[in-house]
């Protein structure tokens, strides 16, 4: 893929979700460009990993464990990006999880928690903490991890299509409040993303991942470097007249 440049040298990014898939993506590309990179995840090992390779490419990289779900935890995480770099300029919510698999009449109730609580009520937690950061450093940008099932349902996976569904409204809800106060709140809507989490729908249900890739017209599965480049770009001044928008990014699967 050609280098695009995104204006992002000198920028104090959080990542969440840093240690895999579209978080990882996002927080090499912000390294790559010169941003300072905060990244979070609950895989601490992973996510230290990580920091140490984006520092050890010439990347100015700081990990700092913390589960979305926990409040001081995350207000910890924002404090600490404050801590060292004197304020926060964006951030891109990554943290979240699959759905299992049942029927919404018995749909495992802790699975449904679960999954609810840390992709809807996680994003919120997260924003609430950079959107404070963000005021008192005179605003920037936040882009939260949305989904195609987003904008549609999915048979047996009502907690995450109910989720992704919450996560786009709370991000066009948040526009609205901050679009005044320097601040733009957007989505990305990813599809059929070839990630860690994908391989393991795809290892509990043989075939479909050749299923799912005949519905995508371009026939192949994204790659979290491309999700990570249009996050690039809503953090960028490029996108400077968007916010509460839902970028798709599904290889034409929402176009039939």
């Amino acid at each position: 893929m050609a280098a695009v440049e995104y204006g992002l040298e000198g920028k104090v990014a959080v990542v969440t979700g840093a240690a895999s898939g579209i978080g990882r993506a996002t927080a090499e590309l912000f390294a790559g460009q010169g941003a300072h990179v905060v990244a979070s995840d609950i895989e601490g090992e992973a996510g230290a990993e990580l920091a140490e390779e984006l520092r050890a490419a010439g990347g100015s990289a700081l990990f700092v464990a913390a589960d979305v779900r926990d409040d001081e935890a995350v207000s910890a995480l924002i404090a600490r990006a404050v801590q060292e770099h004197g304020r926060l300029d964006c951030a891109a919510n990554c943290a979240g999880v699959g759905g299992g698999h049942g029927a919404t009449h018995d749909y495992d109730p802790d699975a449904w928690n679960r999954i609810v609580d840390i992709n809807l009520r996680g994003t919120w937690i997260a924003m609430r903490h950079e959107i404070a950061a963000l005021l008192g450093g005179g605003g920037g940008t936040v882009v939260n991890t949305a989904s195609t099932l987003s904008l549609r349902g999915s048979p047996f996976g009502s907690p995450y299509s109910a989720s992704k569904h919450g996560v786009l409204g709370l991000t066009k809800t948040a526009a609205l409040e901050y679009a005044t106060q320097g601040i733009r709140v957007n989505a990305v809507c990813p599809g059929a993303i070839d990630t860690p989490m994908m391989d393991e729908t795809f290892a509990r249900f043989p075939g479909f991942r050749e299923m799912l890739i005949g519905l995508v017209p371009m026939q192949r599965m994204g790659r979290p470097e491309e999700v990570a480049q249009a996050i690039a770009w809503l953090t960028s001044d490029g996108s400077s007249f968007v916010t509460g928008a839902g970028i798709t990014i599904e290889g034409g699967l929402l176009a039939r």
